[in-house]
C-alpha cells in the first residue's frame, strides 16, 4: 500500500511538470520567427483568401494565450489536430512512437547486460591490463560524438552495401515469413543502435566500475572478507545490492539521453523514430505535430523516470521504510 500511495504521488507530482513543459515549448515554437503559412503565400496559385481561411483554422488570428489555451483544452480532451499536410496528429504519433521505443528499449537492454557485467568485472580486476583496456576503450567509446559516429556509420554503409541506409524495414517486408521479417527489422536497426549503444556503454560501464569500488572499499566489505565469506559471495551478495542502486537511479536519466540522442541518430539514419518526426516539424513550424510529439516525449521521459524509482524502492528497503 505505501508503495501504490509513493507510486500514485510521483504521478501526480508530474502533471505540473508537463504543463510547465507544454507551456515553455508552445511558446518558444510560436514567438520563433519561422512563418507555418510561409509555403502557401509563396504559392502564387493559392490567394490570399485561402491564406486568412487556413491561418483562422490553425488559430494563428488569436493571441498567443489563446491559442495556447484552446491547444491545451484538445490536447486533454485527446484531439491532437491535424498536421499542416491534413494528416492526423495522432495516426503520425502512433507510426512513431513504437519505433522509437523498439530502438531505445533494444540499446537499455543491451547496455544493462553488458555494461554491468563489464562494470563489475573491471572493478574487481582493477588496475590489471583488462582494466586498462576496457578504460581506453570506454573513454574513446565517451568521446566520439553519436552524431559524427552516426555519419561515419552511414558512410560506411553507403560504401560497403552491407546494411540499409534508411527506413526501418524493406520494400518486401510484407512478402517476408516470420524470420524473414525478425531478420530484416534487425539488420535495419543495427547501426542505429550500434551509435546509441556504444555511448550509453562506455558511460555506464565507468560508473559501475565507480560504484563497485567505493563499496568494496567500504569497512563492512573487509568485515565480511574477515569473517572468512568467499570472494563471490562478498562481491555478489553484499557488493553488487548497494552498488546497484545509483545505477536504478541512473535508469531514468539513460532514458532521458537515449531519446535526445536517437533524434540526431535518427534523422542521420532516415528512422521513422519520434526524433526524426520532431526536427522535421519543428522545420515546418507544424505547430500541432510539434507540441504532441514533445508532450508524447515528454511524458516517455517521465514514465522512463518513475520506472527507476519503483525499482528502487522495490530494492532498497531503506527507502521502503522512510516511505
Amino acid at each position: 500500500m505505501d508503495t501504490l500511495k509513493y507510486i500514485l504521488k510521483r504521478i501526480l507530482q508530474t502533471i505540473p511538470l508537463l504543463i510547465i513543459v507544454s507551456f515553455i515549448s508552445f511558446f518558444i515554437i510560436r514567438l520563433s520567427p519561422v512563418d507555418p503559412l510561409a509555403e502557401l503565400k509563396l504559392n502564387p496559385s493559392i490567394s490570399p483568401v485561402t491564406v486568412q481561411k487556413e491561418k483562422e483554422r490553425l488559430g494563428l488570428d488569436k493571441p498567443i494565450i489563446v491559442q495556447y489555451g484552446k491547444w491545451a483544452a484538445s490536447f486533454v480532451k485527446g484531439d491532437l489536430g491535424v498536421t499542416s499536410d491534413g494528416e492526423k496528429v495522432s495516426t503520425k504519433l502512433a507510426q512513431r512512437i513504437p519505433n522509437t521505443l523498439l530502438l531505445t528499449t533494444i540499446v537499455i537492454l543491451l547496455t544493462w547486460f553488458v555494461g554491468i557485467p563489464l562494470g563489475i568485472i573491471a572493478a574487481v580486476n582493477r588496475r590489471t591490463p583488462f582494466d586498462r583496456i576496457l578504460t581506453v576503450l570506454t573513454s574513446i567509446g565517451m568521446a566520439i560524438p553519436s552524431f559524427f559516429f552516426a555519419v561515419l556509420l552511414l558512410l560506411f554503409a553507403v560504401k560497403t552495401g552491407w546494411f540499409p541506409i534508411g527506413g526501418l524495414t524493406s520494400a518486401n517486408f510484407a512478402d517476408l515469413n516470420f524470420w524473414g521479417k525478425f531478420w530484416d527489422i534487425t539488420h535495419h536497426l543495427f547501426l542505429p543502435v550500434i551509435v546509441l549503444f556504444t555511448g550509453s556503454l562506455a558511460s555506464l560501464q565507468r560508473q559501475m566500475r565507480a560504484n563497485m569500488l567505493d563499496v568494496l572499499d567500504s569497512d563492512y566489505i573487509k568485515f565480511a572478507r574477515a569473517k572468512g565469506l568467499s570472494n563471490n559471495m562478498v562481491i555478489y551478495k553484499h557488493a553488487l545490492r548497494n552498488a546497484i542502486n545509483p545505477m536504478i537511479t541512473l535508469l531514468g536519466f539513460e532514458f532521458a539521453g537515449l531519446l535526445s540522442g536517437a533524434a540526431l541518430t535518427e534523422y542521420v539514419f532516415q528512422y521513422p523514430g519520434l526524433g526524426r518526426l520532431i526536427l522535421e516539424a519543428v522545420m515546418k513550424s507544424d505547430i500541432n505535430l510539434v507540441m504532441a510529439s514533445l508532450m508524447m516525449g515528454a511524458i516517455m521521459l517521465v514514465t522512463g523516470n518513475l520506472i527507476a524509482d519503483i525499482l528502487l524502492i522495490i530494492t532498497d528497503p531503506r527507502i521502503r521504510g522512510e516511505e
